[in-house]
């Protein structure tokens, strides 16, 4: 008995030293600084200068210092997430899948609502004066997509497009340039006849005369799209992870939503993102294969 006994504390013992590093790293990060990353969907200096009102506001409203990133493309964006390089990041909706699929311990916690909506759609164009006057035209013809992970500017179009009888790289030419206000300047001066790209950065685009309307057509839009997620580390501390969705679902300033071309924010969680991996698997893209 006695033997059973001293066993037993001697079980009790080390289970309980070896518990409380466990228990205090279960407590989560609590850095000084957080690095907020910007999905890379326009021009990167563009973006930082627009998102200096995020800056301060979240710097008040967190008490600590915030680097604003904005990554060379969405696959080092969704690379830094994974090995904790940033903590907080807003990704396009099929980026974050993808990154989600890398890194499960990624929470998504806000998303932009829009005249009232929290989903958007995704614009397909065309040259004006091109030979794409309507959906059909596409065939045997380029194609401009965004980046490989864009949903507006990528997954969601390929799928319209699919739904409409025209296949990728089978009946038309799929095309990449990277970024959205990429393809809308490449359609623009008829170095491709048409390409898609997120609505709200077209109108943005047009707003900014960086676009001209009378040298772009509408050709269509897609369904409507869950919008944008704000993303962050799941290994936070709890108090840390509440100050930070509470500080973006309590934005009211105008020019700090600006950054995000949205009205508001609103909870979200991870299965609203569910038809974006069933769009996927109906283009019979592997994202474990995806870069």
């Amino acid at each position: 008995m006695k033997r059973r006994t001293l066993l037993a504390a001697l079980t009790a013992f080390t289970a309980a030293t070896f518990a409380l590093p466990l228990s205090a790293n279960a407590q989560g990060r609590d850095p000084d600084k957080l690095r907020v990353a910007l999905l890379p969907d326009e021009n990167a200096a563009t973006l930082i200068q627009n998102a200096q009102p995020l800056k301060a506001y979240l710097e008040a409203r967190l008490k600590k210092e915030i680097e604003i990133i904005v990554t060379t493309d969405y696959s080092s964006m969704i690379e830094a997430m994974r090995f904790g390089r940033i903590e907080v990041a807003y990704f396009g909706p099929f980026s974050y899948v993808l990154a989600k699929s890398r890194a499960t311990e990624i929470e998504p916690f806000a998303v932009g609502v829009e005249k009232g909506s929290p989903t958007y759609n995704s614009i397909l164009i065309a040259a004006a004066d091109g030979p794409v006057k309507r959906i059909d035209d596409i065939r045997g013809k380029p194609f401009g997509f965004g980046d490989q992970a864009s949903t507006s500017s990528h997954l969601a179009p390929r799928a319209h497009l699919l739904k409409k009888g025209l296949e990728g790289d089978k009946d038309y030419k799929v095309v990449h340039l990277g970024t959205h206000d990429a393809v809308a300047r490449a359609v623009q001066a008829g170095q491709i006849p048409a390409g898609a790209l997120s609505e709200q950065i077209y109108r943005s685009l047009v707003e900014r005369k960086i676009i001209d309307p009378a040298k772009v057509v509408k050709l269509d839009l897609t369904a409507p799209i869950p919008n944008y997620p704000m993303t962050m580390q799941g290994n936070l501390t709890p108090q840390l992870k509440q100050a930070i969705r509470d500080a973006f679902l309590g934005i009211k300033d105008k020019e700090v939503l600006k950054s995000f071309r949205v009205e508001a924010f609103a909870a979200t969680d991870d299965k609203a993102y569910d038809v974006l991996r069933d769009t996927a698997t109906i283009l019979k893209l592997d994202l474990a294969k995806m870069k």
